[in-house]
């Protein structure tokens, strides 16, 4: 029952974990970080990312470039490249091992504490994936929004605002965090093997006879009193 009820939350938590994993690698490489509307031609519409920035047309057209340097980027912007590529790798670590270690697989299936071992990494791994999505993720919305109602900017200078890809981090490393703790849980849970038998239903084992079909354990019978005599 422990088994079928830590094998179904390993399951789920894995497939939780994917889906966060491949949202985070979409909001890693789309340019869809931040927008930007200008007021003198409202036919096109300017979105940035990490890697460059796209100008969308009213006609659907989209021209991209890449940034001119790394270094010539924002702090922000520098340090969420760095983060989000870790948080993929990690993500693709922690699945796999989340996988190999799962009941559901039958890899060290007469070695429950190295499944064990491997479910807590795994969810540790995806749990940290998902902190480091959603650290670049807040900051670079924390610095849209404080540039956006600073005041020492003019009004009539446009102001980039939250793209598409934002809500998609945030959505991403909420999943890969959730999936990494159900499987810690799940790993404490189960134990990562079958449930111990109590010593009260195990099955005795039957007295073994001697070559004599007589058991050792039975007494022998006492000597007669003549045989005692020398």
């Amino acid at each position: 029952m422990a088994w079928d009820c830590s094998a179904k939350v390993q399951l789920g938590a894995v497939f939780l974990a994917l889906f966060g994993w491949v949202s985070s690698c979409v909001t890693t490489f789309v340019p869809l970080w931040k927008n930007l509307n200008l007021d003198l031609n409202e036919l096109e519409i300017w979105t940035m990312g990490l890697w460059q920035v796209c100008i969308v047309q009213e006609e659907g057209a989209m021209e991209c470039k890449a940034h001119d340097s790394f270094l010539a980027l924002p702090l922000e912007l520098r340090l969420s490249r760095v983060l989000m590529c870790l948080s993929n790798g990690l993500g693709l670590l922690g699945l796999l091992l989340a996988t190999l270690g799962s009941d559901c697989w039958k890899t060290c299936r007469g070695k429950p504490d190295a499944k064990k071992q491997l479910l807590l990494a795994g969810g540790a791994a995806l749990g940290t994936s998902g902190i480091a999505t959603l650290a670049p993720v807040s900051w670079v919305a924390y610095t849209t929004v404080r540039e956006f109602w600073d005041e020492a900017v003019p009004d009539i200078v446009p102001r980039w605002e939250f793209g598409e890809a934002m809500f998609l981090g945030w959505f991403a490393g909420f999943f890969l965090a959730a999936g990494g703790f159900l499987l810690i849980c799940s790993s404490c849970l189960s134990g990562a093997g079958a449930p111990a038998v109590p010593p009260a239903l195990r099955p005795r084992r039957p007295p073994t006879h001697g070559a004599a079909g007589v058991s050792p354990w039975s007494h022998h019978a006492h000597p007669k009193n003549t045989d005692l005599v020398i």
